[in-house]
């Protein structure tokens, strides 16, 4: 019973959540207001000259996307956070961002090596992705997944692992680019995916 009660709390959080996502079709109006195209994106590997604006948009998107957390991080934690991965060796993590024509940053997505006797399966990460909300469900979360795919590839790792939230409706996405969930050894998901091929998240 507890077990039931659990799922079904989650699905009603993963409900409301979705509820405060815009349509495609409004996110693409409101796309072709500005006069802008998807392929008019650009995906490109950030630098510490991005740290004040990819701090910003990691503020913003973390407030849109757990908007229901009182305690939310401020603009000079994430500065700080931001600073200090830079300094960690570049061949260790990556973080790509990607940017609308008027040079605005408006999503990204960080992979890091991963090693865990959990896990021994996945040598890489998706540490993180986020994209603000008007620029949701138009194929730059995809973009954003299959560059990471790329960049693991071309250091030669071909599994990876996400752990997320399991009432996040951002799920659906994770299983729609190839993901599999991984359960607890009770039988619970807690969140967590897996990429046995990342050859397959390229090629999409």
């Amino acid at each position: 019973m507890k077990a039931y009660i659990k799922n079904a709390t989650k699905g009603v959080i993963r409900f409301l959540w979705s509820l405060r996502r815009p349509s495609k079709k409004e996110n693409m109006r409101q796309l072709n207001v500005r006069g802008f195209m998807p392929d008019d994106f650009v995906v490109r590997l950030a630098t510490v000259n991005d740290i004040p604006a990819l701090s910003a948009l990691h503020v913003q998107v973390w407030n849109e996307t757990y908007w229901n957390v009182k305690r939310t991080p401020t603009l000079k934690t994430r500065q700080w956070q931001w600073a200090e991965q830079f300094k960690e060796p570049a061949d260790d993590w990556f973080c790509y961002v990607i940017v609308n024509p008027d040079g605005e940053l408006i999503g990204f997505a960080k992979g890091k090596k991963y090693a865990s006797d959990d896990l021994p399966a996945y040598s890489g990460e998706l540490n993180k992705i986020y994209l603000l909300l008007p620029y949701q469900r138009l194929g730059f979360g995809r973009r954003l997944v299959i560059k990471v795919a790329e960049h693991f590839i071309n250091i030669g790792i071909t599994t990876m692992v996400l752990f997320g939230e399991p009432h996040n409706p951002s799920i659906r996405f994770h299983e729609a680019i190839g993901g599999k969930r991984l359960y607890a050894s009770n039988g619970e998901f807690h969140g967590g995916y897996g990429w046995d091929d990342l050859r397959r998240v390229a090629a999409l």
